[in-house]
């Protein structure tokens, strides 16, 4: 009732501005199903959307629902949710450390509070004028405790649904160079949206306001001039405020190239009515040289980079200054060399550039275009590394730094400037004599032409021929490093998009699995692994007590548990001390059948059928097992559901003999005593603590107690040996032992 309530106010708040207002405003919607959360110990729990922000929005308002589901008792819960434009949020609840060289900026977040006693809490979270383009929300649950709860039992769970409400204006006026624009903006309307387009090697945008006429005395309506869009948590917009001015003057540096940049002028004063006369310009300072009509001697069809991978040429400009120019004389003031990108895999693109390296002047900028423009290069990580020759220094060579900037690059490389453009904050690196080498990791880079702007920064004054080649890596990986030792990259898909995150192992965090602060030391990690593998021990004296009492089904299905048990746990482990024997998906297939089977054999010996439907028993169950166990191996009837159908086979023929006896079975107190309530009190120990007592932290001994209760409750349960069948099962020694027929029981059987 709550969300309907809110759905309805905005919809009249939206059909008021869109009467008064003089654009067209029309509104979208896009809605998401809802997902359950999970508790935060990898990326790969948390629950990723994607929403498509239209060209032009108005404004965009989400609504975040976190519905409390099923589970009792249940008190206050919070929800994390992180918001981020252009790529997924980089996040980080568990204060971790990144790896070396990485440059992070965490996402906008917010969280969302579920009291108790209440199902339901939604939140609104409104932005103005949103950057265009790819949205991912990002909800998870708080840290992960390390509880380890078993499938199907009662527990508190949290459903999270986001849903986007878009107000678009529908006509936006588009501003052409140098040529002005009247508007009016009349209460109710507050803002008058513009856009302009801005070509490509653009390095100013400058725009005028001139107020001609305001219904309050002086002739000041309070207007402002805001240029851009906003992404959450990004100082995304310049706004110059023009009260007292007139003419207004509103201008950036290092727009982005090949964009529509949003011009929105707004009235902070109510009830006012205000004419003004608006125009931009941009300025187109600095091209390279354009290459040679010759197309054969402008694409080098024989470089080793294409050649051999196959790669494509990026064509954003596509220039290079050391090709045949059209006109000579024309001066360079930009160098813009090819680069070839070759998508090898899924997140796995490399740049590379035609001739290995670059001449990187102090005179003017050496501009690199990477084009990760689609949202399927946005999943993974971005990696740049320079590489200085020593050998190629000219003149008074002092370093060689480096910008990296998405959307538009910075054309000004001297020590006094930042590596931030208009709307965006860029990546530096530098290279000099002493250190050759600079690396920076970009984790989830955001949807755009990227640009890597090099140039020389000399020593003295004297830098007029200053200059060094330097080799460029990039790409985009998966993983940073591909997590190391420490951790393993798996790719990771919300709908349609694909992402990869790390998952560490033994104790190590961290992007790439690299922060050791809580990592498991190599003694422990050895002490887990001997105790986990070696508790199976513990099933040989049922065995050996199966086999004395002629049950050598049951031994050998005792053998089997054990066998894998020991092998899937010594395969399981999170650190360096891990052998396995075969396939991991394989080994834990026969561990969890074994251990299942295992009980189930146990119980249905105890009900002491007679032979053809006791190993009709065990067959039926046997199969009905495995085939649950493929559908869902954790699955808490996998082992509920053998049991309880064992235990009513086994109470129905008890109850049977002792009605037909009229005395109570087993018949012994003795059999009770010393053997049936020991075994049922072990089995018990070993349930519960399995069921709650298991820990991420204490996982390694308490399962191998569950491992010691349940070989001692076999060893207690395990009916007598039937009277008529000799110890072992045999009526003399191995070599006495009759596998077939006898020669009269084969007559008696043909006559």
């Amino acid at each position: 009732m709550a969300i309907h309530s809110l759905l309805c106010l905005w919809f009249l708040s939206t059909l008021t501005c869109c009467l008064a207002a003089d654009l067209t405003y029309v509104q979208e919607f896009c809605s998401k199903s809802p997902q359950k959360l999970s508790r935060y110990s990898w990326l790969g729990s948390v629950r990723l959307f994607q929403f498509r922000v239209p060209q032009d929005a108005a404004s965009v308002r989400w609504l975040l629902s976190a519905i409390r589901g099923s589970g009792f008792n249940c008190g206050t819960q919070d929800i994390a949710v992180h918001v981020r434009a252009g790529a997924p949020p980089v996040i980080d609840p568990l204060l971790s450390a990144f790896p070396n060289s990485t440059a992070v900026s965490l996402a906008f977040n917010l969280t969302l509070t579920v009291p108790s006693g209440q199902a339901i809490n939604a939140t609104l979270l409104n932005v103005s004028l949103p950057a265009p383009g790819d949205w991912f929300l990002a909800a998870h649950l708080p840290k992960d405790d390390g509880k380890i709860e078993q499938q199907g039992l009662p527990s508190c769970s949290y459903l999270f649904q986001p849903q986007m409400y878009v107000r678009r204006v529908a006509d936006t006026p588009i501003l052409l160079a140098n040529i002005p624009v009247t508007q009016t903006l009349t209460f109710p309307a507050t803002l008058a949206h513009f856009k302009i387009f801005v070509p490509e090697f653009s390095s100013k945008v400058d725009t005028q306001l001139v107020v001609q006429a305001c219904s309050v005395a002086g002739s000041d309506c309070g207007l402002s001039v805001t240029l851009g869009s906003r992404s959450l948590g990004q100082s995304s917009v310049f706004t110059a405020n023009c009260s007292g001015l007139n003419p207004c003057t509103a201008s950036i540096s290092n727009p982005p190239w090949n964009a529509w940049v949003r011009v929105t002028v707004e009235t902070s004063l109510p009830n006012i009515t205000a004419t003004f006369v608006i125009s931009a310009n941009s300025t187109v300072g600095c091209k390279p040289l354009s290459v040679s009509s010759d197309f054969n001697s402008s694409f080098p069809l024989g470089a080793p980079s294409l050649g051999e991978s196959a790669g494509n040429a990026s064509s954003h400009p596509g220039n290079s200054p050391t090709g045949n120019a059209d006109n000579a004389s024309e001066w360079v003031c930009l160098r813009n060399p090819a680069m070839f990108r070759e998508d090898q895999d899924v997140l796995s693109v490399r740049f590379t550039l035609t001739d290995g390296n670059t001449s990187v002047a102090s005179s003017m900028p050496t501009v690199l275009t990477l084009d990760l423009d689609s949202a399927a290069d946005t999943g993974g990580s971005l990696t740049v590394q320079l590489d200085l020759n020593t050998s190629s220094l000219i003149g008074a060579f002092g370093s060689v730094r480096a910008c990296l900037t998405p959307s538009a690059p910075v054309l000004k490389l001297n020590t006094s400037h930042s590596c931030d453009t208009a709307f965006t904050q860029g990546y530096s690196l530098e290279v000099n004599s002493s250190e050759t080498k600079a690396l920076l990791r970009v984790p989830f880079p955001r949807a755009a032409l990227w640009y890597l702007s090099l140039q020389t920064v000399c020593n003295s004054s004297d830098c007029a021929n200053a200059s060094a080649a330097v080799s460029v890596s990039a790409g985009v990986s998966a993983c940073i490093d591909d997590c190391g030792l420490h951790g393993e990259c798996r790719l990771l898909r919300t709908q349609s998009y694909l992402y990869a995150a790390c998952v560490c192992k033994a104790g190590w965090q961290g992007w790439g699995c690299t922060d050791g602060t809580t990592a498991l030391p190599f003694s422990r990690q050895l002490s887990a692994a001997l105790l986990l593998t070696l508790s199976n021990l513990l099933f040989v004296p049922p065995i050996v007590v199966a086999l004395h009492r002629a049950y050598h089904v049951e031994a050998a299905v005792y053998l089997f548990t054990m066998f894998f048990s020991t092998f899937y746990h010594a395969c399981d482990q999170p650190g360096v001390t891990v052998m396995c024997i075969m396939d991991y998906d394989t080994l834990q297939f026969c561990d969890f059948l074994g251990s299942v089977v295992a009980v189930w054999v146990t119980i249905v010996c105890m009900a002491r059928l007679r032979e053809p439907i006791k190993y009709m028993f065990f067959m039926a169950g046997t199969l009905l097992i495995a085939m649950a166990m493929q559908l869902d191996r954790r699955g808490l009837w996998n082992l509920l559901g053998p049991v309880l159908v064992a235990l009513v086979t086994m109470v129905t023929a008890w109850v049977y003999r002792a009605v037909k006896r009229r005395h109570c079975y087993p018949p012994s107190w003795k059999r009770w005593v010393f053997f049936l309530i020991p075994g049922i009190g072990s089995a018990l120990v070993g349930v519960c603590v399995y069921v709650f007592a298991q820990t991420d932290a204490n996982y390694y001994y308490t399962h191998s107690i569950w491992h010691v209760m349940v070989a001692t409750s076999v060893v207690f349960l395990l009916p007598p040996r039937e009277p008529h069948v000799p110890p072992w099962g045999w009526p003399a020694k191995l070599c006495g032992y009759r596998v077939c027929r006898s020669q009269k029981e084969e007559l008696y059987t043909v006559t």
